[in-house]
């Protein structure tokens, strides 16, 4: 079919409710959202992929054991996406009660029930949470082939979804790779939304803070900002080199060598201790030079269009899960940028941000009831510091940045000790994280997602050093490096399941907004949205969306009359996510919500 009848065809579809299959979400959404069309939920072929080809859930599974090839890596593919309709369920929507796990055939099929991957799994050391009923559903027609065509060959697609499919199914825990499945897909599906939709953007305040910062817009490329050259000249004056450049951090070293300085590299936290008269203009220049390489003007003309930024975002990108983004540096704007972030008149931003996220992920994960109680309806470390663990809400805090990323020395390694005697579970958890990865191991999150083994350089380094004769220093490169890769392992648990926990959130908060009502075309233009906006963002434009995601925070773009009810979605969406993954665990997971017209506002 051509485009144009596969997107008239979708929008029909869609008011059954499918769940399309196809091979990148990524490839297929986007030209359906720019028609209008918006899907409520799919399986992206590659994403899953990925996660079960990995998975110690699925390591006995066709799929993981088989060589690899196109699904693990390609970006996109050939050939038409298949959906899979499924009748409406009975009871009332949850979350991912559309992947339920099936039989791929059989006699029964139609009548057979199934078990909701909505249902909560159990949780050592802590309160298991109540199964939820199982819930009748109907087989896609689709899994069992094509019946009207029995000899036509089933395309690549369905044939991976067979095999994903029965590697699901077949996993130690299917319930819980299920969900990670599930979350993935729909994540993928927020991530092509955010980034049609785009950021509100202002122009002319971006334009406005670049210039009080930096001056007035160079007219000849290449040259400096007129605040960069004065700051380069009283550089320069002070360590007496007019050939000092800034610019590269060799020749800088070299500079601030040949003026006295014993320096080794030209990092903040090493020119900081430094006291000399060339220090505060350098600090100074290398604060405004990153933000004029990384959000200057080049930027601003690249990234925003039409007071939009439309960033790409990269579910899964990063190994423990978490997403990565494709140029424009979306996970990593800077404050002074954020005021540049302004909500379209009439409408305000709804911020939320997950307090201490990863901390209380560690807590549901160990199972450790005394840190669950520090938490309980209050700050995390502020909790701790109660309970006499230590003396500072700093000292809580650095204590458990250092339980999570294997921080042994310094302020962190002295607090390490004393968490460890007041919530045990917790801290043996990571160390135990910690120990395998030393090993060569492998560890996996709550939902199923698995580490990567150390490639072969890392197992050359373990046998050099255990073979007959190593030497000592062969030795000290090989513990160097276990203890490297089990500082790995030790995060990976936690900020993997942290990033999973966070898919459930956006996936929750995103099946609730579209439920809040839309407001007219006429009355988004009354309230002042320009027509290039509601052209631009036509499925979005008058109902909340999401805009940003950061992690463990999210930013809604809603009509202003709307923000009361998004605040409580967000809230709700937290707690569901919490249940999903953890069940009954007597773990909270509180949101901060803010709602501002700009977004530097929101802290």
């Amino acid at each position: 079919m051509t485009e144009a009848e596969f997107v008239e065809v979708a929008r029909l579809l869609e008011a059954a409710h499918p769940r399309w299959v196809w091979n990148d979400t990524a490839a297929w959404y986007p030209r359906l959202l720019a028609a209008g069309v918006r899907v409520e939920r799919c399986v992206d072929l590659r994403l899953c992929h990925a996660i079960l080809r990995a998975s110690t859930l699925t390591a006995a599974s066709e799929l993981a054991r088989a060589p690899r090839e196109s699904w693990a890596t390609m970006p996109t593919a050939a050939g038409a996406p298949h959906h899979v309709p499924e009748p409406a369920i009975s009871q009332g929507p949850t979350l991912f009660d559309h992947l339920t796990l099936v039989p791929e055939s059989g006699p029964s099929l139609r009548s057979q029930e199934t078990r909701s991957v909505s249902a909560a799994h159990r949780q050592p050391a802590v309160p298991a949470a109540t199964p939820a009923a199982p819930v009748p559903q109907s087989t896609p027609a689709a899994l069992a082939g094509t019946p009207e065509n029995p000899s036509r060959p089933a395309p690549p697609e369905l044939l991976e979804f067979r095999r994903q499919r029965r590697a699901a199914t077949t996993a130690t825990d299917p319930s819980r790779i299920a969900l990670l499945l599930a979350a993935e897909s729909a994540g993928s599906l927020a991530a092509v939304e955010m980034q049609h939709a785009g950021l509100p953007w202002s122009s002319a305040r971006h334009n406005s803070l670049l210039e009080n910062a930096l001056g007035p817009r160079p007219t000849v490329p290449g040259t400096r900002p007129a605040k960069l050259e004065e700051l380069l000249t009283r550089i320069r004056d002070a360590l007496g080199d007019p050939t000092a450049n800034p610019d590269s951090p060799v020749e800088l070293v070299k500079s601030l060598r040949r003026a006295g300085l014993d320096v080794s590299s030209t990092r903040q936290w090493e020119l900081e201790n430094i006291r000399h008269p060339a220090i505060p203009p350098l600090l100074e220049y290398k604060k405004l030079a990153r933000l004029l390489t990384a959000n200057g003007w080049n930027w601003l003309d690249t990234w925003v269009v039409d007071d939009r930024f439309h960033p790409t975002y990269l579910p899964g990108g990063v190994v423990t899960g978490r997403w990565a983004s494709e140029g424009g540096g979306a996970l990593q704007l800077p404050k002074l940028v954020r005021s540049a972030v302004v909500a379209d008149p009439g409408h305000v931003f709804v911020v939320a941000d997950a307090a201490q996220l990863e901390p209380r992920i560690l807590t549901a994960l160990s199972g450790d009831r005394a840190m669950a109680a520090a938490g309980f309806g209050r700050d995390l470390y502020d909790g701790i510091v109660a309970s006499g663990a230590v003396d500072t809400r700093a000292h809580a805090k650095l204590g458990m940045l250092g339980a999570m990323y294997g921080g042994t020395t310094g302020e962190s390694g002295r607090m390490l000790p004393r968490l460890a005697r007041a919530y045990p579970a917790a801290i043996a958890f990571v160390e135990d994280a910690a120990r395998a990865g030393e090993a060569g191991n492998v560890v996996t999150t709550r939902l199923g997602r698995s580490s990567p083994r150390p490639d072969d350089a890392w197992q050359d380094l373990q046998d050099a050093a255990a073979s007959d004769g190593a030497t000592e220093a062969a030795r000290a490169r090989a513990r160097s490096a276990a203890r490297s890769w089990g500082r790995f392992t030790r995060n990976f648990v936690v900020q993997g399941t942290a990033a999973e926990w966070a898919l459930c959130w956006i996936s929750s908060l995103r099946r609730r907004l579209w439920t809040i009502p839309s407001l007219s075309t006429e009355r988004a233009a009354g309230a002042g949205e320009s027509s290039t906006a509601a052209l631009r963002a036509s499925v979005f434009s008058t109902r909340p969306h999401l805009a940003f995601f950061l992690h463990d925070e999210l930013l809604i773009h809603t009509p202003e009359q709307h923000a009361d009810a998004v605040s409580t979605h967000l809230r709700e969406a937290a707690a569901e996510a919490g249940r999903l993954i953890f069940g009954d665990a007597p773990v909270q997971f509180p949101v901060t919500v803010a709602v501002v017209d700009s977004y530097d506002k929101a802290k």
